[in-house]
């Protein structure tokens, strides 16, 4: 087991789930230390992500926690021995854990789907959005940070292009794209953006109209990334005092009914092109 001094959201869910696997076999950290041969103190650092974990050893808790989702455990041995760095880490010094903890999240995950109110999703805006967006923060964020916080969403999406994107499914609320950011301009070249990527096959843009009323989840921007499996799922909420990542199960299905109910409500990827086409003359 080798040391880790700051673990990666995605070691930190492996520890998670290991400890879950524990706690749903009715063992002890105790019992399950003795079991595995192990002592008390590296079970417990395992499932605090403080050590690594190797593939064998997740099998072998798997097997000692009667853990029979063959799926699931391998899942987890794949997330564990993949310990290549990602291009976030050389932002880890420069932009809060949360972000880059995102940007890992999205590289790996095996599709994507976003509901949001009040802004274009990070992943569908334009670099002058983009700019205007960080520009407007409170409290105010002084020029190079802001060029930071741009250079790092522009490569965030990069999970849309490449030989083998990620699906990716955006809900937009119609005030989303009628706030003109930076001005008509810029309103304009975000919305064509918009209409350029909701042509690619792996991606679907569908508006949820004013006329549709009330939507769930309408108070906050919503992220679901899937797993290699449904268990390893996350989602993830921007709020406006930081980021949270939920995973336990009840919130996971929560939060898949809600996306369900917003799509039953927006406009068909045909008819929201529609839609973006109109706005986009009317500016």
């Amino acid at each position: 087991m080798a040391r880790r001094s700051a673990p990666t959201a995605r070691r930190t869910r492996v520890a998670t789930e290991l400890r879950k696997l524990r706690e749903r076999a009715g063992l002890t950290a105790t019992e399950a230390a003795r079991l595995l041969g192990t002592s008390q103190g590296q079970l417990s650092n395992v499932e605090t992500a403080r050590f690594g974990v190797s593939g064998d050893r997740i099998r072998a808790m798997a097997q000692a926690y009667s853990c029979c989702n063959h799926a699931f455990v391998e899942a987890l041995v794949g997330m564990s021995e993949d310990r290549r760095k990602g291009w976030w880490e050389e932002y880890r010094s420069i932009l809060p854990t949360d972000l880059i903890d995102l940007a890992e999240l999205e590289h790996h995950a095996h599709g994507l789907r976003g509901a949001i109110t009040a802004h274009v999703p990070g992943l569908l805006q334009t670099i002058d959005h983009a700019r205007e967006i960080f520009r407007q923060a409170v409290p105010e964020m002084p020029p190079p940070e802001i060029e930071h916080r741009v250079s790092f969403r522009i490569k965030r999406q990069a999970v849309l292009y490449g030989p083998a994107p990620h699906p990716y499914q955006a809900l937009i609320h119609e005030a989303a794209l009628r706030i003109e950011v930076g001005g008509p301009a810029v309103a304009r070249a975000q919305l064509q953006h918009l209409l350029d990527m909701s042509e690619r096959d792996h991606i679907t843009i569908q508006v949820v109209p004013f006329k549709a009323g009330a939507v769930p989840g309408s108070g906050q921007s919503i992220y679901y990334a899937y797993g290699p499996v449904p268990q390893l799922d996350t989602v993830h909420l921007d709020q406006s005092h930081g980021l949270a990542f939920l995973d336990a199960e009840a919130q996971l299905e929560k939060y898949r009914a809600l996306f369900d109910r917003i799509e039953a409500v927006a406009l068909s990827a045909a008819d929201s092109r529609d839609l973006i086409h109109s706005i986009s003359r009317s500016l």
